[in-house]
């Protein structure tokens, strides 16, 4: 459990990191989903630039099987070095954004 907090955390602090660095620009918003207990975890934009509505997830990152998957990294970030950084081990980062057959081939967990 208590790998799972560090996990938690983890992500928690860089999601507050990024959200605090790209203010809401206009009309559009960065907001942060924290679902601790399902351990879901996003970043998305909401609102309105000129006439077209706005709204995407810009990072998105689980926790599974006690490995932190980033299911989607739409950021120029390097966010899994960024938890290698914060003590989450590689073999518990899971790039899912990579199809399985793919992950073999990176420095990361394959599932």
């Amino acid at each position: 459990m208590e790998k799972l907090e560090k996990y938690r955390d983890s992500i928690v602090e860089i999601m507050k990191k990024y959200t605090n660095a790209d203010s809401a620009s206009g009309d559009i918003e960065v907001q942060t989903i924290f679902d601790r207990e399902n351990d879901h975890y996003q970043i998305i934009n909401v609102g309105w630039q000129n006439d077209r509505r706005v709204y995407g997830c810009s990072l998105h990152i689980d926790i599974k099987n006690n490995k932190v998957w980033i299911q989607h990294n739409g950021t120029e970030r390097r966010i899994a070095e960024e938890l290698n950084e914060l003590g989450v081990p590689k073999e518990d980062i899971v790039l899912a954004f990579h199809a399985p057959e793919r992950r073999q081939f990176t420095e990361y967990a394959t599932n």
